[in-house]
């Protein structure tokens, strides 16, 4: 089947490239459009050249081995694609964006985390807490809670934050 003047083979590859280098340049610069599939995911730019990119493949291949006429060919095309793409978003995708994590933390995240402590801490003066999260070791300057001295290696339990200062207690762990 010819269209405009080109065989379905032809378009299907142009179509094929074209779409494969789109979709390079929008990794490299999708940063500028991302905002466009925010409301609807049938939106989403890399859906769309997902689609555009699988179709086309799909109808390159079917053109080439010629089981079908060349219209069934581009509606199996279309089928596989959208299928393939859905597929892609579902399973590529929304894992991806919901597997954003940040390092950063909050003074009020810190509350009710244990830690031990590396530097000693005086009744009544300030030593220095270690505490293991998810992004790694956080450091801070610490104090008793109720002005306590606490040992060195001690397990503590993060009462309070105030100004950047952790309040703690030690902490025993009790079996019942």
């Amino acid at each position: 089947m010819t269209l405009f003047g080109y065989s379905l083979e032809q378009i299907f590859l142009v179509v094929l490239i074209f779409a494969g280098l789109a979709t390079l340049l929008f990794m490299f610069f999708g940063d500028a459009v991302e905002g466009i599939g925010e409301g609807l995911p049938i939106f989403n730019p890399s859906v769309i050249l997902s689609f555009i990119t699988l179709m086309s493949a799909a109808g390159f291949i079917l053109e080439k081995l010629a089981f079908f006429p060349s219209v069934w060919n581009i509606f199996a095309a279309a089928i596989i694609g959208a299928i393939l793409s859905a597929l892609f978003y579902l399973f590529v995708l929304v894992p991806l964006r919901s597997a954003d994590v940040s390092l950063a933390y909050t003074e009020e995240s810190l509350g009710g985390q244990l830690g031990k402590v590396i530097v000693p801490i005086p009744s009544d003066g300030f030593g220095e807490v270690v505490i293991e999260t998810a992004s790694g070791m956080i450091s801070k300057r610490a104090t008793g809670y109720d002005n306590e001295a606490i040992d060195y290696d001690t397990t503590v339990l993060v009462v309070e934050v105030k100004e950047g200062t952790l309040f703690v207690r030690s902490y025993e762990k009790k079996f019942v």
